[in-house]
This record gives C-alpha cells, structure tokens and sequence, in this order.
C-alpha cells in the first residue's frame, strides 16, 4: 500500500492484520519535507513558538535555548512513557504506528522524512514496540501510549519482535537501523495525538460490522427454528418507518430465509405474534447498523486528519495551536458504539432463552432429550447472560468524564481510550454471546422436519462441521470456542451469505 492522503478502513486492516507493506507516496515525502523546512527556520530565527522552541503544557511559556532542543524531544518521551497495565495486543499497536504515520504524512506537524519512514519500517519488519494499555485520558492525545511507541524509535523501551520481546536498541540492530535523535518539533508530534483511540475503534468497527450481519443471520436462524413469522421482516413494514439501518437488516433476513419450507407450514399454527427478540429484529439490529455506519463516517474522517499541535501550514508559514488533539469525537463514537454492540448481545441472549425454554419454544427443554440426566444448553444461557450483565457495566459512557491534566491547562479531556478499550471487551462478550446462540439455533434445528431458508441451512451445515448434533451432556467449551473462531472471521457469515 502505498501511503498519501486517503486511508481506508479496508486498507488497514490489510496492513495491520494482514501484513500489507507500506510506502510513502512522493506527494507525501514532499509534503513532509515543506512542513519540516518551515520548522527549520523558526529554528534558526528568533520567535518562541509552542513545542518548537518552549517548553510542553504547563511550561509552555518557557523558552529553550536552541542547544538543548534535541534534549528537550528526548526529555519529553521519556518522561511521558509512563503507562501501565497490560501491553496492548500487536494488531493494536501495528494501527498506531500506520495511523502515526499517516498523520504525520499529511504534512503539517513538521517532522523530517526519517521520522515517517522509521515508522513504517518497524510496521513492514513486523516489530512491534510493547504499549502499556492504559496511561491515556484523550487529550492531549494518547500521550503515555504514544511516548511507548516513540520509545522503540530511539532505542529504548522494550519491542516485540519474531516473537519474542527484547530490547528495543537491540531490534534497531537487527533490523539495521540507528536510534533516531529527534530534532525540534518531532517528538511532540510523536505522541500528539488520538492513534491508540483510532487504531482500537478501527479494529472494532471491522469486526462489529461482520458481528451485525451474522446477528442477523442468527437470528433468522432462530426464527425457523422457533417456527417464526417472517412477516415482520416484508419490506412494506419497515418502509413505514424506514430507518436505513432497519431496512437493510429486514432485507438481508429476507434473503437468509428465502425459499424456507418451514414458515409456509406453519402459515395456520395459531400463534398470533412473536417475540420482541425476534419481530423487532429489523429495528434493533438496523440501529446499531445505523450507528455503525456513522462511525465508518467518523473514522474515515480521523483517518484523513492531522492530529498534532502545534500544526504546520507550508503555504503560509504559519504555526498555530489548536485542538486537534482532543479525542472527542472518538469518545463519544466508541460510547454509541458501546451501547449499540451491547444490544446485540442483549437481543441475542433473549433469543437463547426462546430456544432453550420449553414453555415458549415447544421443544425439549434446554434442547436435550434427556432432561434431568442431562442439562442439555441450560448453563450456555447462563454464560450469555453473565457477558450481557457485564456488558452494562462496560457501557456505562466514558466521555462524560473528564479530569483536568498538566496544572489545569488541559482542563477538559476525552477519556476516549477508556471507552475504545472498553468497545473492545464488549465487542468480545457479543461474540461470544452470538456464538452461543448458533449453537443452541442449530440444534434446535435439528429438531424440524423441514427444510429452512438457504441462507439458514448453508449456516446450519457450517456449525454441524464445528459442533456436532447434543445427544447427551458433553465438554462444550472447546466446540463454543471453534465456533466463535469461524464466527469472528467471518466464514460462516461467507457460506450463508455465498447460498
């Protein structure tokens, strides 16, 4: 991939997940090296300008003799790497440094072409600096975060590499590379910034997006498991209140139930109505769809944008301070998305219980035919609503937090990783929650003479290949976790969405 101005989401996840190398387009080396002939002279000449020239924060009104410059971007990424907690995994921190530099390719923070390139040549070696997941409040940036990443730039700190954490000094060696001595500017625009908060809400918004669509496919398979009413999902009810979102879902439940033999058969059954969790599938899957969709917009947005401060205009000379670093907009998206992925979970939970209850769903109860000897899926409902529990603490919105940093100059903060970190747990504890579900939907499938839709029976056939039909009580775990695998990848979504 070659790095310039557009950056997509489909373009990260091949180089974060998938390895992808990673140029620099000419355009932006050129960029890069006008923004950075613009701090050259401010170093030469006499004017304070904030982070060039001055001190960071609080100190931002003292001035910095021009010999102690390179200490002064040393000082600050050392004594700003001071996270804790857990290392954030390696998809995790391979986003930040692609984010990282493409920020700083867009050619206004003033670095020099080495800094972009040094980047990307850890992210192409498959090295990856070791992050501790928490240290950032959104604003300015994920500063702690950020200093962990620039750390491995100059040869301190500590890299995952082949495998194996080491040094990084000793990385650097390996992989021919000089510590880098930053110069003016360039270690504040290192760790200025919203990467960790963008790189956690990408890798979330890719996978919720494959979690919405087998929602759907789950529940449709439930529908024909519980005998449902496809009615419900016809296109004239929800273009009666045609929230996008709701009209997409309706129409892929359509196509996942087409051509069943199950909903004619019970055309004269009795039943009047079903269940919220099931009838109103087109409105809560369509409204997190709907809030996905703003969030691809958000993203798309950040993944367009300089995040550093003070900014750089080539054109004009001009160094201004702004407040691009403030990870607002990323905090409030990963809360909706938060809340949105926490329903799916919650609807699905709901469903399970359909399912597996034989005073609402006719079938044996907990789907075993042996009740009492066996406890058939009794306890599989239990685990969903454990997560679904958790699931409300997690979603609890972490912007409207807020604790003032650096003296009370940095007054007003986003507290966006923590509900990025927090997405991403949730984001766990739907999977799951969905995988538990397809595997109670497809035996009780099993228990109908009829054929369902063919995008049901395609999914039904997959999940058979993974968990085999419950005859009597068996070790579950393992098959749940298979089954979450070929849910997370998406390949059981592929077989239903290919018949």
């Amino acid at each position: 991939m070659i790095l310039d101005q557009q950056l997509t989401l489909a373009d990260f996840i091949r180089v974060v997940r998938h390895a992808e190398p990673v140029t620099l387009s000419p355009a932006a080396r050129e960029r890069v090296l006008a923004a950075r002939a613009v701090i050259e002279g401010i170093v030469e000449g006499t004017e304070a300008v904030y982070g060039v020239n001055t001190g960071f924060g609080k100190f931002a009104s003292i001035r910095i003799a021009r010999e102690e410059l390179t200490q002064l971007q040393h000082n600050l990424i050392v004594s700003h790497a001071i996270g804790v907690g857990e290392a954030l995994p390696t998809e995790v921190v391979r986003g930040m440094l692609l984010l990282r530099a493409q920020s700083l390719a867009l050619g206004h923070s003033g670095v020099r072409v080495e800094v972009v390139e040094a980047l990307l040549t850890l992210l192409n070696a498959g090295a990856c600096p070791v992050v501790p997941a928490q240290g950032s409040v959104g604003a300015s940036g994920d500063l702690a975060p950020l200093a962990h990443l620039a750390l491995a730039l100059i040869g301190l700190g500590e890299t995952e590499y082949r495998g194996e954490v080491r040094p990084s000094a000793d990385v650097l060696t390996e992989l021919g590379l000089t510590p880098l001595v930053l110069e003016a500017k360039e270690g504040l625009a290192l760790i200025n910034g919203t990467q960790l908060m963008g790189s956690l809400l990408a890798l979330a918004l890719h996978d919720a997006r494959i979690l919405l669509h087998t929602a759907n496919l789950a529940a449709a398979m439930t529908v024909e498991a519980l005998s449902g009413s496809h009615r419900p999902f016809s296109e004239g009810v929800v273009r009666l209140r045609p929230h996008p979102g709701a009209v997409e879902v309706a129409g892929e439940l359509r196509t996942f139930l087409r051509d069943s033999a199950i909903a004619p058969a019970h055309a004269n059954c009795g039943k009047v109505q079903d269940a919220y969790s099931l009838r109103a599938v087109p409105q809560v899957h369509g409204a997190t769809l709907d809030t996905l969709m703003h969030a691809e917009r958000v993203l798309a947005i950040e993944f367009a944008s300089v995040t550093d401060n003070p900014l750089i205009f080539p054109e004009t000379g001009e160094v201004i301070s702004g407040g691009n670093f403030h990870g607002q907009p990323l905090a409030v998206t990963a809360d909706a998305l938060k809340v949105a992925v926490a329903e799916l979970a919650s609807i699905s939970e709901r469903r399970t219980e359909q399912l597996l209850n034989p005073a609402l769903s006719g079938l044996p109860g907990f789907l075993t035919r042996e009740g009492g000897l066996s406890s058939g899926y009794m306890i599989a409902q239990y685990t969903a609503a454990a997560l679904v529990s958790e699931n409300k603490v997690l979603a609890h919105p972490a912007s409207v937090d807020s604790i003032p940093t650096s003296a009370n100059q940095e007054d007003h903060v986003s507290m966006g990783a923590h509900g990025a970190r927090q997405l991403r747990q949730i984001l766990t504890n739907a999977q799951n929650v969905l995988s538990i579900e397809l595997m109670c939907a497809a035996q009780a499938l099993g228990f109908q003479p009829l054929q369902a839709g063919v995008g049901v029976q395609a999914a039904f056939h997959r999940i058979r290949e993974t968990v085999p039909p419950l005859e009597r009580d068996r070790y579950f775990r393992p098959e749940l976790l298979a089954l979450r695998e070929v849910v997370t990848s998406g390949e059981l979504l592929r077989a239903a969405q290919e018949a």
